[in-house]
């Protein structure tokens, strides 16, 4: 099967024509990956926009509902699901405690730290939110056949493993 060449395929081209002397592939794969990334993103995005959310008020009020009932967590729980500092985490729960979608609870087990809880809005947004988000995500991933998808996901697992 011939493939068509893509942006990076141009790109490694001319650094092959430039700079015989480097081994450019790893930059082939970081580069692909990026822009992936990025085309993904923006795609994700447009689905988050469809209910009021970004992506970073999504990961917060998915969190919450992963956690299971009572769809509750402390804001160190919540800020060890993602890569963020506190102040960028307390700034979400902010938002989204503007928004009516969560609500600061006192702990009861120690009453000098709060809970973070999903409203019931918060509740019905995430769940209509999550629900597209992964009907898109079978769109964007619907070109590839399934057992591409299982040795993507596999190479990719053990790809990032080594950074986690």
């Amino acid at each position: 099967m011939v493939m068509e060449k893509d942006h990076v395929d141009r790109i490694l081209e001319q650094w092959r024509r430039e700079r015989p002397d480097l081994d450019v592939e790893p930059m082939g794969l970081l580069g692909r990956l990026a822009r992936l990334a990025t085309y993904l993103g923006r795609e994700v995005e447009k689905t988050f926009l469809e209910f009021g959310l970004t992506s970073a008020n999504f990961d917060v009020l998915a969190a919450l509902r992963r956690s299971g009932t009572p769809y509750q967590l402390s804001p160190g729980d919540l800020l060890a699901t993602m890569m963020i500092t506190s102040g960028t985490m307390t700034n979400r729960i902010d938002q989204l405690e503007k928004a009516g979608l969560v609500e600061r609870l006192t702990n009861r087990e120690d009453r000098r730290s709060v809970l973070i809880a999903l409203k019931p809005e918060g509740l019905d947004l995430v769940e209509r939110a999550v629900t597209a988000h992964v009907a898109n995500q079978h769109r964007l991933t619907a070109h590839l056949e399934p057992d591409e998808r299982a040795t993507l996901g596999m190479v990719l697992r053990k790809y990032l493993s080594k950074f986690e």
